[in-house]
Formats: structure tokens, sequence, C-alpha cells
């Protein structure tokens, strides 16, 4: 109803969407805590305006709508799953790394082999310690312990990037890691 009397000059989507998640939450619906529908409605603004004309035109018969937010849920489900089985296999990566570490799982923690994994999979990518410290969840001085290890190592390049120190996965990085790995 939010929708359809507009209330508000703006964000009645944005409120109607926050009811719809907090009622969805409150039924036991605790999956939806994890969904994004905002996405595939602004994908797709023609559909979401549809569904609401159908309904209007149809004597209020709700059905168009929610059968629209059923499929945007589905399909946020699905992305969702997706999202997940990609995490599921950097994982396994970092797992398979970290068994392949042999000799280095003294000098590398599990934070720098993540790191690892991510740089292998994004050459070129930027490393700076704040970064890793929010991705770990660790103070700013065991972030900046596990990069500068990386580097004593030969495995990421530091160079000075204004006041700041940034990192780079140093080339070759497969073949470097390898070659640490059989000393």
């Amino acid at each position: 109803m939010i929708g359809y009397d507009h209330p508000f000059a703006d964000g009645n989507g944005r409120t109607a969407r926050a009811l719809f998640y907090w009622s969805m939450a409150r039924s036991g619906y605790w999956l939806m805590e994890f969904l994004s529908i905002s996405q595939f409605l602004r994908s797709a603004p023609r559909q979401y305006v549809q569904a609401y004309l159908h309904t209007e035109t149809d004597r209020n018969d709700t059905t168009y709508f929610v059968l629209h937010q059923l499929d945007i849920i589905r399909r946020s489900i699905a992305t969702l799953h997706e999202y997940l089985g990609r995490k599921i296999e950097e994982q396994k990566e970092a797992e398979s790394l970290l068994i392949k570490a042999g000799q280095l799982r003294a000098q590398l923690n599990h934070r720098q082999l993540a790191l690892l994994t991510h740089a292998l999979k994004h050459p070129g990518e930027v490393y700076r310690v704040a970064k890793h410290q929010a991705v770990h969840n660790v103070v700013y001085q065991t972030a900046r312990a596990d990069l500068l290890g990386l580097e004593e190592l030969g495995l990421l390049v530091k160079l000075k990037q204004g006041n700041a120190f940034v990192f780079y996965a140093a080339d070759n990085l497969a073949e470097r890691f390898e070659h640490l790995h059989q000393g």
C-alpha cells in the first residue's frame, strides 16, 4: 500500500522494501536477511511498474505484484547461491594452497594464504594494510606484519604511494611460491 498510496515525495519503494524485509525476518524467513532485491528491481524497472499497474487496473488484485516479487526473490536466492559457490571454491583453493605450502606453514598464516590466493586470481591488484586489516578484522600492526612478511619472502612488492605503502603481487607469483615451497 505504500507503493500504491505514495505517501512520501521520495523513498516509497525503499520504505516498502524495508517493511517487507522486516516482516519476512519477523516471520522466521531468516534467509531474507542475506538477500538484496533492489539490484533486480533497478535492472528491470518497467516490470516493477507494470506489476503495480496491473494491480491497480484489476480491482487491486495484488496477485500480479506478489508474483513479480516472488520472481525477484527467486532470482536473488539464485544469486546468493552463486556467490556462496564462488566463496566455497575460493576457500578450497586457499586450503589447497595451505596443503601445498608444506614447510611454509610455519611462515604463512591463513590471512597471508588468503591474500596470495586472491593475488593469484587478480594480477595487478593493489593491497593496502588498512584493507587487509578490515578484511581479516585484525589490528593494524598484524595486518602490516602479514604484508611485510610476504614482501620479505619475495611474494609481494612494496611501493611508496603518497604517505603510505602499497603492495602488489610479485611477477610470476605462482612460480615464486612453488620455488619457496621446494626450497
